[in-house]
């Protein structure tokens, strides 16, 4: 799915009314009666609701939606349009002019001075002030009804996006000048700014709702930003031809674990054999053999010389794929052989938490990369590294620039885990919950990004696959045991079942 920006969301506007052969107000309309639908759903018609609309077209949605809730039969619906510069867009007013056509209505058209009404905790505000179209920070009055809304506790839906929120970069935004919405039904299509921590608090939960866009214009749209589906997730995984053997499937080697984190390297080969790598095997400090061969037998076992830590990474074998980091910790001499490894590395890497660490230690390493290299920081991993960042769309910034500078992919994690590509495009995850912050979830994906490097996936394509299936594990997980109850451990064991599942529904698409 794609992610657009505003102007060209307002393109497909414009030729969703050409190739439909409707007018702008039809469209209008037809949003409207899909918001109508969704808080109908929501309250039952004693509910009182206050409208406050703006005077563009986001207003006109809103002044539309009020319209179909009073012919509902929905009876306490007070409504407010901010017409401070006597200028309304065409639809806006168009809407204007069918409302007040309505007998009984509570409707005030606000010119100069507004006497707030009374909001409380019971009641919902349909905030319909400012859309996608908002080029400026809200001011003067504007921002004054933003934070007397957020003030009174009332229930807040945004239609589009919450008033003075774009659609795309907030950096320079305070959001305390934002309406708050508790829930934002967007048309059609995410918006960027959706996708960062930060704005989550003037989000609420949100929510698109289909209004019938033209996709051939979708879909010759331009952007650099995506959000990763199941039907493009499908697409890419290669059915098991039944002559293969084990080796037809790669060998994966893990440099993984120490002494106190072997753990790390366990839960890594796991999700290596879990997610359909023919091979795994663990390079860990010698003191490990044990404990990796007793707890997971199907990985093979090379000890370091060390009894405590790596300090050797060099390739003995030959492997499809490596990954390094996982519970490596970051003595010196470990340091000094993961750079051994970038140096010498012809198969594909991945390189994850302690090796990133190792690199943030000596920061030089990050020439020594090899070109289409995973990267896989979680977000303290990624400021050590890049240095410090106070909001998700900084870090984002930062890593598209790294990404495209160094040549490398980068799986920024979090709640909507980010994969970054050289080209700077940019591809989003929807997949996973919050009992994946648990230690070792982490881990469990480098090993599954591996082991699709190992069956020759190419690394653009084996970071997606590896982030979808391990989110959607991680919600199967989930299912059985509760948020609160799964581990690390856990998510691996549903890899297999997320990969059928996506192979037998590719016949549904």
């Amino acid at each position: 799915m794609k992610i657009l920006n505003s102007e060209s969301i307002h393109a497909v506007d414009v030729a969703t009314c050409e190739r439909q052969k409707i007018s702008s107000i039809d469209l209008m309309e037809r949003a409207a009666m899909q918001v109508s639908i969704e808080l109908i759903s929501m309250f039952l018609p004693s509910q009182r609701f206050v409208i406050l609309a703006g005077p563009g077209n986001n207003g006109g949605d809103a002044l539309a939606v009020a319209r179909l809730l009073v012919e509902q039969g929905y009876k306490r619906v007070e409504i407010f349009l901010f017409n401070v510069t006597g200028k309304l867009s065409h639809d806006c007013d168009e809407e204007r002019k069918r409302l007040i056509m309505l007998d009984g209505i509570d409707f005030t058209e606000v010119n100069r001075e507004f006497t707030p009404p009374y909001l409380g905790k019971d009641d919902v505000v349909v905030d319909g002030l400012f859309g996608s179209g908002l080029n400026q920070p809200l001011q003067g009055g504007f921002v004054s009804v933003a934070r007397y809304v957020n003030e009174s506790g009332a229930f807040v839906v945004s239609i589009d996006l919450p008033s003075g929120l774009f659609g795309e970069w907030n950096s320079q935004l305070s959001l305390r000048d934002v309406v708050h919405a508790d829930v934002t039904l967007a048309f059609q299509l995410p918006r960027l700014s959706f996708f960062f921590r930060e704005n989550a608090q003037v989000l609420g939960k949100w929510k698109l709702i289909d209004i019938d866009l033209d996709e051939k214009t979708i879909k010759d749209s331009k952007t650099d930003f995506y959000v990763i589906d199941e039907h493009n997730v499908a697409s890419l995984l290669r059915e098991r031809d039944p002559f293969s053997g084990k080796r037809d499937y790669g060998s994966t080697l893990l440099f993984a674990g120490s002494v106190g984190m072997m753990g790390a390297a366990v839960l890594s080969a796991r999700a290596v054999l879990r997610t359909g790598a023919g091979l795994v095997t663990v390079h860990s400090a010698r003191s490990g053999m044990p404990i990796v061969q007793t707890a997971f037998p199907e990985a093979m076992f090379e000890p370091d010389r060390n009894e405590h830590y790596i300090t050797d990474m060099k390739v003995h074998h030959r492997h499809q794929a490596v990954a390094a980091g996982p519970g490596i910790g970051t003595n010196e001499q470990t340091i000094n052989a993961l750079q051994g490894l970038l140096q010498h590395a012809t198969m594909p890497l991945v390189l994850d938490a302690d090796a990133l660490n190792c690199i943030s230690a000596r920061p030089a390493l990050l020439t020594l990369i090899p070109p289409k290299t995973i990267l896989t920081p979680h977000i303290g991993e990624f400021d050590r590294l890049f240095g410090e960042h106070s909001s998700d769309e900084e870090r984002l910034r930062t890593a598209i620039d790294m990404a495209r500078q160094y040549n490398v992919i980068i799986v920024l994690k979090g709640h909507y885990t980010a994969v970054v590509r050289p080209t700077g495009r940019v591809y989003f995850n929807q997949t996973g919950n919050a009992g994946m912050a648990t230690a070792g979830a982490g881990d469990v994906l480098t090993g599954m990004i591996a082991a699709f490097l190992s069956q020759d996936y190419e690394p653009e394509y084996a970071s997606l696959l590896g982030v979808y299936i391990h989110g959607a594990a991680g919600d199967m997980a989930a299912d059985e045991m509760g948020q609160f109850g799964m581990t690390a451990s856990d998510i691996p064991r549903f890899a297999g079942k997320v990969i059928r599942r996506l192979i037998d529904g590719r016949k549904q698409f």
